[in-house]
């Protein structure tokens, strides 16, 4: 079994986090520690060759006779001894009086300063050595200080290492708990979906707020839900529809044919045949439109392509023969991306619907309104100056096998489906078909995302 933290994204992050704060953090603690050595050692050495320097200043100015006490110019450097060439000490300062000589290095001509570090019995130092003179024999100013504790242990790393780790950790519990935060949506989200059945599609995941990467999961869930809850939708649709609406047609051509069996010398065949073909041919239509509905917006239907509204009317009317003349008003360059034939279908719906109720005359108009779309919105309205729709019954003429009253009854020869197919393929191509107002007359609009 995989370990913890190789199961968890967030345990994953927060090792990755914690790996690149040690490789950032731990070199910058050993490059501070070599710096600090290196400013203190400077310091030190800065100082202590100042006072030996000035020691041997007054030296050579005959200021300094050899047996005296050297006065200590700077505090901090109180070990001060001037040597001669043969190792005697000639002249110290208080702090150095008891010692032995502070170092045996010497300056040569060409280093006439020389910083170095000595262990004597009771304590290390820091010390610069100088020539108090030019010539081979001159004595040697010693001057030095005790080695600094920064130094002389190895405090500075354990101090600079201890804030390293506990900035480590610090990043590791942060990268924890912020991952956390970040992931808490992500399993209210895996919470909701287990809950998610297939019986009921209906439930959403609890969308965060703002536009990062979690809100946009939570979205094209909730957006995948719902083409989910609607291909599921359609299915019991389909069922429903097919059960109820083929009955009837299935059992009334059965009647026929069962009269037709038991008084076959009262049977009039070429009537007979004429009924069946009648039934028959409704059956397919029902079922051809039933398909169509099941199929629209699924994955069989995602060949689009770009299509010219003004195109696809001027095409569908050239191969039609209708009993009333269709006006046109086309806008030319209406293009939107979509399936040829689902919406040479619905413009072939709206018109039959049209051409069955009108009194004189439909009008085609195709058009471009302004939009959130960078394209603008392409409309197809369909009119009629048949009867008017009343408000209330506006969106109940799109449901299924939906006939109004007996004054549209002559809405015959049709399925019942024409209008229902057109708001779903609106749908799916991510517009809408609703009727609008016409004074003495009916209006279609089909509104799609234009490009």
């Amino acid at each position: 079994m995989s370990p913890l933290w190789a199961r968890s994204l967030r345990g994953r992050v927060t090792l990755i986090a914690t790996a690149v704060a040690a490789l950032v953090l731990i070199p910058v603690g050993i490059a501070g520690c070599i710096v600090s050595r290196s400013l203190v050692t400077a310091g030190v050495y800065r100082d202590t060759r100042d006072t030996a320097e000035r020691v041997a200043s007054e030296m050579r100015a005959g200021g300094l006779p050899q047996g005296s006490t050297i006065p200590v110019p700077n505090p901090s450097i109180d070990l001060i001894q001037v040597v001669g060439a043969d190792g005697r000490v000639l002249a110290s300062s208080d702090a150095a009086r008891n010692l032995p000589p502070l170092s045996d290095v010497r300056p040569t001509a060409e280093s006439r300063v020389v910083n170095t570090t000595n262990c004597l019995p009771t304590e290390c130092i820091h010390l610069s050595a100088v020539k108090a003179g030019t010539s081979p024999d001159s004595p040697i100013v010693y001057a030095g200080r005790s080695t600094p504790e920064v130094l002389a242990s190895q405090t500075l790393e354990v101090i600079v290492f201890s804030q390293v780790a506990a900035l480590i950790a610090l990043t590791s519990w942060a990268t924890w708990l912020v991952t956390g935060r970040a992931m808490r949506p992500v399993a209210t989200m895996r919470a909701e979906l287990d809950a998610v059945s297939a019986g009921d599609l209906s439930h959403r995941v609890s969308q965060p707020g703002g536009e990062d990467e979690v809100a946009m999961l939570a979205k094209a869930i909730n957006n995948t839900l719902a083409r989910l809850e609607r291909s599921a939708l359609q299915q019991r649709q389909f069922a429903s529809d097919a059960s109820h609406e083929l009955r009837t047609p299935i059992a009334g051509l059965r009647a026929q044919l069962e009269s037709a069996q038991l008084y076959p010398e009262d049977t009039d065949v070429e009537a007979l045949v004429d009924s069946a073909l009648r039934d028959t041919d409704r059956l397919e239509a029902i079922m051809t439109d039933l398909l169509l509905l099941a199929r629209i917006g699924s994955r069989v239907d995602v060949a689009r392509e770009p299509v010219d509204l003004a195109d696809l009317v001027r095409q569908e009317l050239a191969v039609r023969s209708d009993k009333l003349p269709t006006r046109l008003e086309l806008t030319e360059g209406v293009v939107v991306e979509g399936v040829r034939l689902q919406l040479a279908r619905v413009l072939t719906n709206l018109l039959d619907n049209a051409q069955r109720h009108a009194e004189t005359l439909v009008k085609v108009v195709v058009t471009r309104e302004a939009g959130p779309a960078r394209g603008g919105t392409a409309v197809l309205a369909v009119e009629n100056d048949g009867q008017e729709i009343r408000e209330a019954d506006r969106e109940r003429i799109f449901e299924r096998f939906t006939r109004l009253d007996a004054a549209r009854s002559r809405d015959s020869g049709g399925t019942g489906l024409g209008l229902a197919i057109a708001r779903d393929v609106a749908m799916a191509h991510r517009g809408s078909v609703r009727v609008e107002d016409r004074r003495g007359g009916a209006r279609f609009v089909l509104r799609l995302p234009a490009i």
